[in-house]
């Protein structure tokens, strides 16, 4: 075999070898007024045919300082949460919502972890039954191109395959928003939510 056709062999080896073409998503949402909504879930809605298995490593919310932190987690849909308690007094965790399955961790003391496993898309309130100041959200979505708005309402996905998709954006506070849009390469895509 020729050193050309040697060449020529390695590249298309390396050319089959070689995932789809990944682009990126990225833009900001912002609440009326015109100013970034932090704290914002935009994720790649359900995609016909394709199912993603859940990260083996858990996703975390801490209660410390007698809040919830983070204010809002985003996960993929079957991904374990581990609810840790930080603060030098009893918390609990639960959610009303029966997309959760209205869970109730029960109470636990400073260091112990509780467990739940988000099973379907959901977004699931968290409350502490010691504490009913205390609020928090996690957001369950059926891929795992999704990402949190940084303070700014500024977000990035990053690879995301070339294609066709429903884009969502929620918001704790703001009416949900959706848009068909197509990813090619480096895509930009901006949200302003409504009250």
């Amino acid at each position: 075999m020729s050193s050309r056709t040697t060449a020529i062999v390695i590249l298309a080896l390396l050319a089959a070898a070689a995932p789809l073409s990944a682009g990126s998503l990225k833009g900001t949402v912002k609440a009326p007024g015109g100013r970034g909504a932090a704290g914002a879930v935009v994720y790649v809605g359900q995609i016909p045919g394709k199912t993603f298995p859940p990260p083996a490593a858990h996703a975390k919310v801490d209660q410390k300082g007698m809040v919830f932190l983070p204010h809002v987690q985003a996960v993929l849909v079957g991904t374990t949460v581990d609810f840790l308690n930080s603060d030098p007094v009893l918390h609990n965790v639960f959610s009303p919502d029966k997309c959760a399955e209205k869970f109730n961790l029960g109470s636990w003391p400073q260091g112990q972890i509780r467990s739940y496993t988000f099973k379907q898309p959901c977004v699931a309130t968290l409350l502490c039954n010691v504490h009913p100041e205390m609020e928090a959200f996690v957001v369950a979505v059926p891929t795992p191109y999704f990402a949190v708005t940084a303070k700014d309402g500024s977000y990035a996905i990053a690879e995301l395959p070339d294609g066709a998709y429903t884009v969502k954006a929620w918001h704790p506070k703001l009416k949900e928003a959706s848009r068909a849009l197509t990813v090619t390469g480096a895509t930009t895509a901006d949200f302003e939510l409504k009250k």
